[in-house]
């Protein structure tokens, strides 16, 4: 088994016919900001369908209009982290399914000559310790900043974190599931490889920038 395919059979790789169908759709450079956010929130929604389809549940009784019956509750806490600014972009979807659901923020930009994360900010709300972690941003290249925000995640106590991403590059999935093992990752696609410049080929562009119409 080569090593790519040993870190795809750790990474969960939503294959469905309305994500290739919106992928198509976010990787042509003639889309607009409107459909370009209504295709991204298509897929962020499917994503986080599959980021959240094994969570703890607690019993509960609930009355029915005709009777009293088994229920149930998620029993863990929600905390989504976008990874700013881009990040935002995937939060709605989660929120959608969780509605009490914690959102903390981590600032980073990209140095344009090294190609790794530069922090500017950090708001965490409580509960991370005990609760699920989302680490969330689009585009997964280098890893650098999947690195620097599930390290940092770490570093705050988090324990159970997941990272979910619209599309992966190799480099990038190779660097977080060596380093982060514990670490599952979601996304809708792993594309070919990073050009010379540190984008995904053949991607889709600046997911932020398109997404909040400041191409």
């Amino acid at each position: 088994m080569s090593k790519r395919q040993e870190i795809l059979d750790k990474v969960t790789v939503i294959d469905h016919p309305v994500v290739a169908r919106d992928l198509s759709i976010l990787r042509d450079n003639t889309t607009g900001t409107a459909e370009f956010r209504a295709a991204l929130g298509r897929i962020a929604t499917i994503l986080a369908y599959f980021a959240l389809k094994d969570l703890p549940l607690r019993e509960t009784i609930i009355e029915t209009p005709i009777t009293k019956t088994e229920g149930c509750e998620i029993d863990t806490e929600i905390i989504i982290v976008p990874i700013l600014r881009a990040g935002l972009s995937l939060v709605d979807a989660i929120i959608n399914f969780i509605l009490d659901a914690k959102v903390g923020h981590l600032g980073m930009y990209r140095d344009e000559e090294t190609h790794e994360p530069v922090d500017y900010y950090s708001n965490l709300p409580d509960g991370v310790k005990d609760g699920l972690v989302l680490v969330v941003d689009p585009m997964l290249a280098t890893g650098g900043s999947a690195d620097d925000a599930i390290g940092f995640m770490k570093n705050q106590g988090a324990n159970n974190i997941r990272f979910i991403s619209l599309i992966a590059a190799p480099e990038g999935l190779e660097r977080i599931s060596e380093k982060y093992p514990d670490v599952s990752i979601i996304t809708a696609a792993v594309d070919e490889k990073l050009n010379s410049d540190a984008f995904i080929v053949p991607g889709l562009g600046d997911a932020g920038d398109r997404y909040f119409g400041t191409t």
